[in-house]
């Protein structure tokens, strides 16, 4: 039995097939690209027909791999998963034309209405029933934002969905949401898993204009069944969202561990069974599916930073020099604090008005030492995150993915700060993976899903407690720079 995966991130489409333990058969992976259109107000589209054109052609040269090896001929495929970026919306007409492109999640040209959402909503309450919060990224504000700048498009859509919904709908036998894709959008309830009948309300969304949720599967449409008779047969399991198939596949799908995915953004992920849906103000609390919550924080600020600082610092472009150049080097020794605040950051303040810093240079300081403070400064938000999930104070065991899993210094580096043991994933496309995993776990399969995780790193002990005091120190800075309300008036007390 093979999996044919699918994995839609904001960049580019992968697709491979994966075996009955869930290894990536890698003579089968197909990638293809797509363009991020962006512009200085925060604009950050694709193409609907950009991410169709990119998921036929993947589907088709995995396919067509897989007739060339003979050690796959014969072999059934039994299922189509797919993971997708989460958050991201594209209106349509009731037969599925796209009206609009697809608006993702990092487009935050709504920033404003998101501002006046929460100056008329009661994010607290909202948050106890989506898990999300009223910003940018979700829904809420981007319906705004179009209802506003564009009235006419948007009284014509008569249906919103995620991406992924609408290329199912290009390519399947009908149209639904998962559990996993819908509790993105900040219109969902997963405690009651259904839209969320107050924000719908609230946000004027009618019901009609959304998917059905379910998370049974489809089948191939007819159309397609010459071109890919392989899957002809296949269960089509919509669609989830890439956070959550990021922790199937790195292996964090178990009581007592975490997720940490470090890319150009960050995040950390924890996996519950069953319980209520809650998280701290400030977290995100997703339903993975019926049985399932994920809980945890995103940054916006992550390996961004590095190649931040590859380019304005004129370091040696040879990854591994660096990398060697890091690893000689102690602790915080350099001297620095960093507030990573380059980007807008997410999780667990959401502050739109922080702005990066960088404490503590002389003329001693070099960009090695910036380019470590910086690294170690997102670590820092991490661990922060960290401290807030629920059952953090036990042991964690962290499994890593991300760019970062490729580097031991890095790993190293990152056990440090958290003062906790990581794990690097063995699997470096995660997403896809955790679609693969999906997949296998609905056809009761997922038993003998091989081990996704590698050898773990310990923190050294002396630099853990030297991270430990930096992130007090760090803190400190951060209410020094940019008091909230509470501090204001707690120094308006003192005085």
């Amino acid at each position: 039995m093979l999996i044919l995966a699918i994995d839609i991130g904001t960049s580019s489409t992968r697709t491979a097939l994966f075996d009955q333990s869930g290894v990536r058969i890698v003579t089968t992976t197909a990638q293809a690209t797509h363009a991020l259109i962006t512009d200085r107000d925060g604009r950050a589209e694709i193409e609907p027909a950009a991410l169709l054109d990119g998921v036929r052609a993947c589907i088709g040269r995995t396919l067509a791999a897989a007739r060339r090896d003979r050690t796959l001929r014969g072999r059934a495929i039994a299922g189509v998963a797919t993971s997708c970026f989460w958050h991201s919306l594209v209106g349509t007409t009731a037969d599925g034309r796209p009206l609009t492109r697809v608006i993702t999640w990092a487009d935050s040209r709504c920033r404003d209405d998101a501002a006046r959402l929460r100056g008329h909503h009661d994010e607290r309450r909202y948050h106890q029933r989506t898990g999300c919060m009223l910003r940018a990224s979700f829904w809420p504000a981007k319906l705004a934002w179009l209802q506003r700048t564009e009235p006419r498009v948007f009284s014509r859509v008569a249906r919103w969905m995620s991406p992924a919904e609408w290329l199912y709908l290009q390519l399947s036998s009908g149209l639904r949401c998962a559990h996993g894709m819908a509790t993105g959008t900040g219109l969902y309830d997963p405690e009651a898993m259904s839209w969320d009948a107050p924000s719908l309300a609230r946000f004027g969304v009618p019901q009609s204009s959304l998917s059905p949720i379910a998370d049974t599967p489809l089948r191939l449409d007819r159309r397609w069944h010459r071109a890919w008779p392989e899957i002809a047969d296949a269960a089509w399991y919509p669609a989830i969202g890439d956070g959550a198939a990021n922790n199937l596949g790195v292996g964090a799908t178990r009581r007592g561990w975490a997720a940490i995915n470090f890319g150009t953004s960050g995040a950390v992920r924890i996996l519950r069974d069953r319980g209520e849906a809650r998280a701290p103000f400030g977290l995100f609390c997703y339903r993975v599916d019926a049985r399932r919550f994920l809980v945890g924080g995103a940054i916006s600020n992550a390996g961004s930073l590095r190649a931040w600082c590859l380019d304005q610092l004129r370091l040696p472009e040879d990854p591994s020099a660096i990398e060697r150049a890091l690893a000689d080097r102690p602790g915080p020794d350099h001297g620095l604090r960093v507030l990573p605040f380059w980007l807008a950051e997410r999780a667990p303040t959401w502050r739109e008005d922080l702005r990066g810093a960088i404490v503590g240079l002389t003329q001693a300081t070099s960009a090695l030492d910036v380019l470590q403070a910086t690294t170690e400064a997102s670590f820092h938000r991490l661990a922060t995150i960290i401290d807030l999930l629920p059952g953090s104070r036990s042991r964690l065991r962290i499994a890593v993915g991300g760019g970062i899993q490729k580097s031991r210094g890095a790993l190293q580096r990152l056990a440090d700060v958290l003062g906790r043991e990581v794990r690097p994933s063995l699997e470096p496309e995660s997403s896809l993976s955790g679609a693969a995993v999906l997949a296998l776990e609905r056809l009761r399969s997922a038993d003998q899903i091989a081990a996704t995780t590698g050898e773990p790193i310990a923190p050294r002990r002396t630099h853990a407690r030297a991270y430990a005091r930096e992130r007090v120190e760090l803190a400190a800075l951060e209410r020094t720079l940019y008091p909230t309300d509470s501090t204001k008036r707690t120094r308006r007390t003192r005085r």
